[in-house]
């Protein structure tokens, strides 16, 4: 768990709109998922949440998406800088 604050950069925030991430979904990847190393020192974390409906990037209905935040530790707070997000039914 983060006891950090978490800055989300204004590239990750549009990432998340043409994605179809929220604030919450990512805010709770960072906290509670596992933090793998990722290039160049940063980090990246791997959460899947039930959807079960229409994805904001096709159109197609899915059971799931799995978000991927990647991330800069920096001391005091967490950057997050991008957010990959996957639409899947398995």
């Amino acid at each position: 768990m983060v006891d950090k604050s978490i800055k989300i950069t204004f590239h990750a925030r549009q990432r998340m709109v043409a994605r179809g991430a929220t604030d919450n979904e990512v805010l709770t990847t960072v906290r509670e998922a596992d933090k793998i190393p990722a290039k160049r020192g940063k980090w990246h974390s791997v959460m899947r949440f039930e959807f079960g409906r229409p994805s904001p990037v096709n159109g197609l209905v899915y059971a799931y998406k799995t978000l991927d935040a990647v991330f800069a530790e920096e001391p005091g707070r967490i950057v997050v800088l991008t957010v990959k997000v996957y639409y899947h039914n398995e």
